[in-house]
């Protein structure tokens, strides 16, 4: 099967769940048996062209265009009416690189990896090549959460943009051959805002097994948040973390330290330690620390638990974080809501280390039993036979 794959960012380097989930799916299909050609913009300010691709041709080949998403004023301009964060990805020189392609080159079909991605498969549409949009998450939802929270201008923008998305996502879902979610959950909503129209089917996150993680991290225990700037929902959770719950950790667990990863909240102190996005992940999952997932604006699968789940490290999260993953409160992670739930759930875990120990074991046979890599490609090749022979 040839596929070309359209994406909003080159999977490599993987520093962030969303790449890290796009790598892992495509390595898997490659190993079943799938012709990959992808085509992403790079920002060539930020990251090596030449390196990105080398990195990516083992597994495919990589149409790498050296372009970055418009500044949001110029997207607003240029929007006509599209949600923003669509508009900013819609990017001339990958839509002419995919019409090229399409011209030269006979593809099964077109996977999109998101929805911002799916103006760049007009040229399919047009061709009327089966395009297949994998939902990571449902956007619209994202953003009406978040709006619920925004106060003024910003709440404004928030809900405007949120109205948009779920339009364009139940168009998408009418428009492409498939929608693949992540979770049920998601499924259900984005057949909700389809109207019931267009295909929907699940197929999980694929992630591979990991080496335990090797880093070493300050703090007994050391706690490790991600912020990641420019996404809203862990920008939020980091902040609410260390301004709400870190003070209630602090005086359950006197000792503990905490890691923020990629978003440096101006926070100072012997007990804070702000860190970049990491380069090597392994270092963020040190033996002896606890991941907590405080988001309360999420959708689609924390690919951040996966790993920690298989690098062996305990989770502590919220109902939110965990949805998607059919992790259960005790088994394969703590649940907590609020500060003192935080607090208690990590204080319990550097207590008992057998109970750590527990929900690491119960968390790796997760990811191997629902997770994957190789019969998370088979299901998806099997949507794409569905898509290429209906009647079967």
């Amino acid at each position: 099967m040839n596929v070309l794959v359209l994406a909003t960012k080159a999977p490599w380097p993987p520093i962030d769940g969303g790449r890290f989930l796009l790598l892992n799916t495509l390595e898997a299909l490659a190993a079943s048996g799938c012709r990959l050609t992808l085509v992403a913009p790079v920002d060539p300010t930020q990251f090596d062209l030449g390196r990105t691709a080398r990195e990516l041709s083992s597994f495919c080949v990589p149409r790498l265009i050296p372009a970055a998403p418009l500044p949001p004023p110029l997207a607003l301009l240029r929007s006509r009416g599209e949600p923003l964060s669509v508009a900013r990805h819609t990017l001339p020189a990958v839509r002419r690189e995919v019409e090229r392609l399409l011209g030269e080159s006979r593809f099964d079909l077109v996977h999109a990896e998101q929805l911002q991605a799916l103006p760049q498969a007009e040229p399919a549409f047009e061709r009327k090549i089966p395009v297949v949009l994998r939902a990571q998450n449902v956007e619209s939802d994202l953003w009406a959460a978040a709006a619920r929270r925004g106060k003024g201008i910003r709440g404004l923008v928030l809900r405007r943009e949120a109205r948009l998305l779920a339009g364009w996502e139940g168009r998408a879902v009418r428009r492409t051959a498939a929608t693949l979610a992540l979770t049920e959950e998601d499924a259900a909503r984005l057949r909700e805002l389809s109207s019931g129209g267009g295909k929907v089917g699940v197929v999980r996150a694929a992630f591979p097994a990991l080496p335990a993680g090797t880093g070493r991290l300050a703090g007994d225990p050391a706690v490790v948040v991600f912020g990641s700037r420019g996404w809203l929902p862990n920008e939020e959770s980091a902040v609410w973390f260390s301004a709400e719950v870190w003070p209630a950790v602090r005086a359950a667990v006197p000792g503990a330290v905490l890691h923020l990863f990629g978003a440096d909240l101006g926070i100072t102190g012997s007990d804070v330690i702000s860190h970049p996005s990491p380069g090597d992940s392994a270092e963020v999952y040190a033996p002896g620390s606890i991941l907590a997932v405080p988001l309360r604006i999420a959708s689609g699968v924390r690919i951040k638990i996966l790993e920690a789940w298989t690098r062996g490290v305990p989770v502590v999260a919220t109902p939110a974080a965990l949805a998607g993953l059919e992790a259960r409160d005790g088994e394969e992670a703590l649940v907590a809501r609020e500060p003192r739930d935080f607090a208690a759930a990590i204080a319990r875990l550097h207590r008992e280390p057998a109970l750590a120990a527990a929900l690491v074991e119960a968390g790796r046979r997760a990811r191997q039993e629902r997770h994957d890599p190789l019969e998370i490609a088979r299901r998806m090749m099997e949507e794409y036979r569905a898509v290429l022979s209906p009647s079967l």
